[in-house]
């Protein structure tokens, strides 16, 4: 019995030190949990009072008859329209957004950030050749845009990033300006408004209840809300061939643009007010700084808009109105996902001619050496309606309509030029670059499960010029687009774009 008592002691003692080397029990698991503060999506970042959303989603287009994702061939390569120019362009897209939110004793902190991660088709750059060393000519330059020439390739974009506090956004943001469908009524394609394009700003935002708000934000004007300051004096037949009536003489930034707005946000439907202040800040006359410059100029811009929801003609059929107004602040009308020159290529009946050309430019002011800048004066509407047929179908119609007006000095300083290097056959008398630009369209959109959307949309551009009818130019030799030196008869352009997409959002 003495044995067996001594055995079973020495058998405790031994399992105690084993026990003692065993680990220590690991901490529970922190479980990622549902955040229901701020609607759905959002968890709780573990082991913080944070709330996190993460969205986003993966485009795929093609666009037909066009040298740009979104925009008509109205420039460059595009609206030179020969076998330079891209027929189609593809576009894959992935977008990341990240939406964090803290409840704070002063409100909810939150910070919010978009990417995109973009993939194109390449496009043609050369010296109007179809071969560079035995191959086709390409560079690096930024593809997308009308006249930009590219490998095939991808690239980054920062959409949004931005931190509200206590009523201020500090960051990348939409403009306060710009309506909450912008140029995008009820479309995909580029039409004159107040641009989406977000922009570096801080602004404060008062919240009166029952939808009111109001908001006050000085924001970054370089490069978004800028087009052209055109110094005259500078012009070249090259330039003005290609609808730009100077050099761009742009200086560096000294004020931002101020913008005020206010809306009415309701189940009806919402209106809304924008103003916004442009300081015009040119560079010098000539090619250092004792040559002089023109004193700054401030321009404006207003803008009224309206959406009409719960429409009689079915669920959820809305129709989005905007109305812009700008004198020296054409940005806010030509927005900047939108050219700015134009030169459009066709055909002509006038004997002698080798082809027709419609050449427009917009500028937020233009000047001579030893004269102050005169403010350009821009102004137009976008609007769209979408009735749904059924859950998985809704078809839209859009249109858009935006005038450029260069008051009488202007046209005295663009007319000089014009005139004196591209020969106007019909002179000072028949020169006039005041210009309308119009679309219409349409666009039909199948969703056949949840957040998965098939899209076919088709868009129709017209360049209204105000030069004499039947009036002629004499163009030099346009290597880039392979124009050759030749009378050109001048004369309004129209182009058609077919946008086919598919996009999954998630």
């Amino acid at each position: 019995m003495k044995g067996i008592i001594l055995g079973s002691a020495a058998i405790f003692v031994g399992a105690g030190a084993q026990a003692a080397d065993l680990p220590v029990k690991a901490k529970a698991i922190e479980y990622v949990k549902i955040c229901s503060l701020y609607g759905a999506g959002f968890y709780y970042i573990p082991g913080t009072d944070t709330c996190i959303k993460l969205g986003g989603y993966l485009r795929a287009d093609a666009v037909l008859n066009t040298h740009a994702d979104f925009d008509a061939a109205s420039s460059g390569l595009a609206g030179a329209r020969n076998r330079l120019s891209n027929y189609y362009m593809t576009l894959a897209r992935q977008g990341l957004r990240i939406d964090t939110r803290t409840a704070t004793e002063y409100g909810v902190v939150r910070t919010f950030f978009e990417g995109v991660l973009s993939w194109r088709t390449g496009a043609y750059n050369g010296a109007g050749t179809t071969a560079v060393n035995g191959s086709t000519a390409y560079n690096s330059a930024p593809a997308g845009t009308n006249g930009a020439g590219s490998i095939a390739g991808g690239s980054l974009g920062v959409y949004y990033a931005f931190i509200q506090f206590a009523g201020f956004t500090f960051g990348k943001a939409e403009s306060q300006f710009r309506t909450p469908w912008a140029q995008y009524p009820a479309n995909s394609f580029e039409l004159p408004g107040s641009g989406w394009d977000p922009v570096n700003q801080v602004t404060y935002t008062a919240d009166f209840g029952q939808g009111i708000t109001a908001s006050f934000s000085a924001q970054d004007q370089v490069q978004n809300y800028t087009t052209n300051i055109w110094n005259v004096s500078g012009a070249t037949a090259a330039g003005l061939a290609a609808g730009a009536y100077g050099v761009n003489d742009i200086g560096g930034s000294r004020a931002p643009d101020l913008v005020a707005m206010l809306r009415v946000d309701q189940a009806w439907g919402l209106f809304q007010a924008s103003v916004a202040a442009h300081d015009n800040h040119a560079a010098y006359y000539g090619a250092d700084e004792t040559t002089g410059h023109p004193s700054d100029k401030w321009g404006w811009a207003g803008q009224l808009a309206l959406s009409i929801k719960n429409l009689p003609t079915g669920a959820g059929d809305t129709i989005n109105l905007t109305g812009v107004y700008a004198n020296g602040a054409s940005r806010y009308v030509f927005q900047d996902y939108m050219s700015s020159t134009y030169a459009m290529y066709g055909g002509t009946g006038v004997a002698g001619a080798y082809q027709s050309l419609g050449i427009a430019g917009v500028a937020d002011s233009v000047f001579v050496a030893g004269a102050g800048q005169e403010l350009t004066t821009t102004y137009g509407f976008n609007g769209g309606y979408t009735h749904n047929w059924d859950p998985y179908w809704n078809t839209s119609i859009f249109g858009a309509w935006a005038a450029v007006r260069y008051n009488g000095r202007a046209k005295g300083y663009i007319c000089g030029a014009f005139v004196a290097s591209l020969a106007l056959s019909s002179g000072a008398a028949g020169c006039n670059p005041d210009f309308n630009y119009a679309v219409v369209g349409t666009k039909t959109s199948w969703t056949p499960v949840k957040n998965l959307t098939f899209t076919g949309e088709l868009a129709y551009l017209m360049l209204d010029q105000k030069y004499a009818g039947g009036s002629t130019v004499t163009l030099p030799l346009q290597s880039g687009i392979a124009k050759p030196a030749a009378v050109y008869e001048l004369k309004d352009q129209n182009s058609l774009a077919l946008l086919l997409r598919a996009q999954r959002n998630f």
